[in-house]
């Protein structure tokens, strides 16, 4: 009776070559199968890891270049501080043209675009955008002594 009990536990197959191999028993292969189960959820998660790093770095990627190019274009920023450049976009960006233009660069890019394949990839944006007449560079000055503010438009 013992031997029929063992017998069920393990499962013998011939391979190609005729030879009886004793296979693993079920609960070794529950135990092999676990295993391998915990290994997918470590990859799951290293996966994971690596794409938010990879977005994180997408991010500061995309800060850098934006901001370099508006300091490019308006090298008078590199001198105020932080809440003058919070002043400066709220006044610059969140007005009814500001939103006009980012509106029609989304719908233009958006129409003509196909969808990006991966975060790393930087797109360029030729859209023509309709200025005003009177967008000329302002250069504001600030006098030490009475902290009055001139404006010279040019």
């Amino acid at each position: 009776m013992a031997a029929s009990g063992n017998r069920s536990r393990f499962f013998a197959t011939k391979n190609e070559r005729g030879i009886t191999i004793m296979t693993k028993t079920r609960l070794e292969k529950i135990a092999d199968y676990d295993v391998q189960i915990e290994q997918i959820k470590n990859r799951q998660k290293q996966l994971r890891q690596q794409h938010i790093a990879q977005e994180r770095k997408d991010r500061t990627r995309r800060l850098c270049s934006r901001h370099g190019l508006l300091e490019k274009m308006l090298p008078e920023i590199i001198t105020i501080t932080d809440e003058q450049y919070h002043a400066f976009l709220e006044k610059a960006v969140t007005n009814n043209y500001g939103r006009d233009i980012l509106n029609k660069i989304i719908t233009q890019t958006a129409a003509t675009a196909p969808p990006p394949t991966s975060g790393s990839d930087v797109q360029s944006n030729d859209a023509t955008i309709e200025k005003p007449a009177n967008t000329g560079r302002v250069n504001v000055t600030q006098s030490a002594e009475d902290g009055e503010t001139a404006r010279r438009e040019g």
